[in-house]
């Protein structure tokens, strides 16, 4: 009797098992789901995970911003996947494609929101401060460069030229400086570089001079195949005693007065970077110079050019002689031959 009691009990809980095991099975399979669904955004959104916040109050505030539905199932996520609550705090970024498992794995690994800012080579301090103050979420202060230069032991005040041009990656609410110290210790390297591998023949007494003719090279040219050449020109000039007589110092010089022309007063006149009044160098570099022209300025062409005139297409004519040097003139900026 009892054993045909218990048989029939039996008989009865293996079909409430199945019920509960198929149960769990299409839960299971429905969290599976949920977590691999695509958040519903179609731009670039933030994330601020803050101290505090757990991945049940992350996925709330998700649910909150319409991204998801159903947070509630992140609850028994976690009871499946225990490592999803091991969360870290920062700033992220919400992409389009992302599912709510790519968000928990990125926020779960620290996988914080990086941004970028680029230095322009041949661009000066002034106008690289006006490209970092727009730079998103990144701490800017006014006088970051030269903070920059004392905790390197330089207190000269003259940043001109000193950091390097390059695309610097960061991440939200970075202070500005820790981009300017890479970007300086990369310009001090290259520098240190080209100077030790410098022609015996250069005219130049210091890494520093170095710089200088460098950030003029870097102005007078975009075409990498003339770097060289205009280097010699300098070169041989500086060899010589002749003033350099380049635009861009003149240029620099004039500030916020150069409105896109250089006229003969401008050429006249007195500043300490105006190198058709001056011998030998200005005072400090006036832009931001390449390492291509870092090195250009240290290994200049085998020529014996003295002159260089604007063909007016980015390229240049080359000339070793005042009288051929005319004649590029007359043909390419007076338009006479």
């Amino acid at each position: 009797m009892i054993k045909t009691i218990t048989t029939r009990l039996l008989a009865s809980l293996i079909p409430l098992f199945a019920v509960v095991c198929l149960s769990g099975y299409w839960f299971v399979n429905e969290l599976i789901v949920f977590q691999k669904q695509a958040l519903q955004l179609d731009q670039v959104e933030p994330l601020n995970v803050e101290p505090g916040t757990s991945i049940i109050k992350l996925a709330q505030h998700l649910e909150q911003q319409a991204l998801i539905t159903d947070s509630w199932k992140v609850k028994y996520l976690v009871k499946l996947e225990p490592k999803l609550a091991q969360i870290k705090t920062g700033y992220y970024q919400l992409i389009p494609g992302d599912t709510l498992e790519s968000v928990f794995k990125r926020v779960r690994l620290g996988q914080e929101a990086v941004f970028s800012v680029t230095l322009i080579e041949g661009k000066s301090i002034k106008e690289w401060q006006q490209a970092l103050a727009k730079s998103e979420r990144l701490i800017v202060g006014h006088d970051d460069f030269n903070q920059v230069l004392l905790a390197n032991g330089d207190t000269s005040g003259l940043p001109e030229g000193k950091f390097y041009p390059e695309t610097f990656h960061y991440h939200a609410d970075d202070n500005v400086q820790t981009v300017l110290q890479r970007s300086f210790d990369m310009m001090q390297m290259s520098l240190k570089q080209a100077w030790a591998g410098r022609d015996k023949d250069l005219a130049l007494n210091s890494p520093y001079e170095l710089l200088i003719i460098a950030s003029i090279i870097e102005k007078e040219t975009g075409k990498p195949e003339e770097r060289d050449w205009v280097s010699a020109v300098f070169n041989n000039r500086l060899k010589k005693g002749m003033r350099l007589q380049t635009d861009p110092t003149v240029i620099y010089g004039m500030g916020e007065r150069y409105k896109g022309n250089i006229t003969r007063k401008d050429l006249r006149e007195a500043t300490a970077f105006n190198t058709y009044k001056i011998d030998g160098l200005p005072p400090t570099p006036i832009a931001a110079p390449s390492r291509a022209s870092l090195f250009a300025a240290a290994n200049p062409a085998k020529v014996n050019y003295l002159y260089f005139v604007s063909r007016n297409d980015g390229s240049h004519v080359f000339s070793a002689t005042l009288k051929a040097h005319n004649k590029a003139v007359n043909e390419f900026q007076r338009k006479r031959k």
